[in-house]
């Protein structure tokens, strides 16, 4: 026993995550026993709804369950995996074996049925080894496809909503064609990754993908960036300078925050569009570009538009192909399964033994309403992965506005209800925490662009950066 510990320790391997469910305890302990001597992780349960619990809270790469148990038994457990954890290897196990059972357990999509006999330790344990060697061999000779995938986008955009699958449809069907796409949504919710995606899908993922925030460029340079210039044609240009519509030639610009655009640029955006031509700042020559355009934006055009501040021409060359990317508070659905995701990468890259999330935590988590989305969650599983001292994620690592927030302490108009402690509180510090919160939440809703900010707090930019500054951000 000690030289498996040791083959295992030196090739580095992490042993599969197992999770052990039955209702005799005797069963349980015994295969957690003899699978913790080889080195896995073992989590027990001993109903389905303990089991569905650990399940919703950590990631585990094998399953084994008995099929009969008081309420709902093994083959509910498996429907619940797949739609949950679909990764997960699920073995079911019966002391009553049938052929009505067998042929359940195979429809309902089990991985291996084992019947408990005398035997049943050692088959549970070949079985176990050849998982692990199968999810190493797929580890290892799937190494590049995953990374492509990774690269695709795919693999990052996390969900099982309704609304999210209609975009995966979506993300299919618009892919192969050359039509311009305008994605929608507020800041945060991963409209760059839908582009990528689209992208990296199409017949254009040979060729580059180029990105560029509107918002974050003035007029005059962002004409420079997006059409080029000739040498001499202004000050500091000392030499010819290829476009970013250019340098996108044969694949996708993605534009996004493009409701940022002033008046000026949109007319000559929507030329470009139209004749499929750029000119270079100070050159009188026209070059053809071939640019499949995906844009995106957090704002409202129907209210841009009736305002005046975008035109209605362009927003019809844009919007070919709309796409709206949901808030997260609009899909809680896929919550636990992006925070699962992010813990599982953060606590690999930070070598933290961390499991999973506890139950109070997760329920906290699923019941903000998440001002910055899928942004906002990431940020704050790294900071809790960061700082987490224990074997799950727990309410103590949550920040405050997450940790304390209720959706029940709302009142009808929506407002918090105030609960003062018996012993009384710091005013002070309980109003600095709440301008620092707000700050915090506004700049991740702006992705860190500060006059943004400043407009969703209702406040000059002059006392954005005054608070800004009194809180250290």
């Amino acid at each position: 026993m000690q030289g498996t510990k040791a083959a295992i320790k030196e090739t580095g391997r992490e042993m599969p995550h197992i999770l052990v469910v039955d209702d005799e305890k005797s069963i349980c302990e015994l295969l957690e026993i003899t699978f913790r001597k080889e080195g896995h992780r073992v989590e027990i349960a001993h109903s389905v709804e303990a089991a569905k619990r650990k399940l919703e809270s950590q990631i585990f790469d094998i399953i084994i369950s008995d099929i009969r148990m008081p309420g709902a038994g093994g083959v509910d457990l498996l429907k619940f995996s797949k739609e949950i954890a679909p990764g997960s290897f699920f073995l079911l196990i019966t002391g009553v074996p049938t052929v009505e059972t067998a042929i359940a357990a195979i429809n309902s999509g089990a991985d291996r049925y084992v019947i408990k006999d005398h035997e049943l330790v050692d088959q549970l344990r070949r079985a176990v080894h050849e998982v692990s060697e199968s999810l190493r061999w797929k580890k290892e000779a799937g190494y590049l496809r995953r990374e492509l995938r990774r690269l695709t986008g795919l693999d990052n955009i996390i969900g099982q909503s309704p609304n999210m699958k209609a975009i995966f449809d979506m993300i299919q069907t618009v892919a192969p064609q050359s039509s311009r796409v305008l994605i929608t949504g507020e800041s945060g919710t991963g409209k760059e990754l839908v582009a990528r995606a689209i992208h990296e899908n199409s017949l254009r993922s040979q060729a580059p993908f180029i990105t560029i925030n509107c918002g974050a460029f003035p007029e005059t340079l962002l004409e420079s960036e997006l059409f080029g210039y000739m040498k001499g044609a202004f000050t500091g240009a000392n030499e010819n300078r290829q476009g970013l519509f250019q340098a996108a030639h044969g694949g996708t610009l993605f534009m996004d925050e493009i409701g940022n655009m002033s008046l000026t640029m949109q007319v000559k955006l929507y030329r470009v569009l139209q004749e499929g031509k750029v000119r270079p700042i100070g050159s009188t020559e026209e070059s053809d570009v071939d640019v499949r355009i995906i844009a995106a934006t957090n704002k409202e055009f129907e209210k841009e538009i009736a305002e005046g501040r975008f035109r209605e021409d362009l927003y019809y060359r844009l919007s070919v192909i709309p796409i709206q990317v949901p808030a997260l508070r609009d899909r809680r659905v896929d919550i636990p399964l992006l925070a699962r995701h992010f813990l599982e990468r953060f606590r690999k890259t930070m070598e933290k033994p961390i499991e999973g999330i506890s139950p109070e935590a997760m329920t906290r988590m699923e019941a903000y309403d998440w001002p910055g989305n899928v942004r906002e969650l990431e940020n704050t599983m790294e900071r809790a992965v960061a700082l987490e001292l224990g074997k799950e994620i727990s309410l103590r690592v949550l920040p405050d506005r997450i940790a304390g927030y209720s959706r029940s302490s709302l009142g009808a108009t929506g407002s918090l209800v105030a609960e003062l402690p018996d012993e009384g509180l710091d005013f002070e510090k309980e109003i600095a925490d709440a301008e620092r919160r707000y700050l915090q939440a506004a700049l991740a809703k702006a992705d860190g662009v500060r006059t943004r900010a400043s407009e969703l707090l209702k406040i000059s930019y002059r006392s954005f950066r005054h608070y800004a500054k009194k809180h250290g951000l």
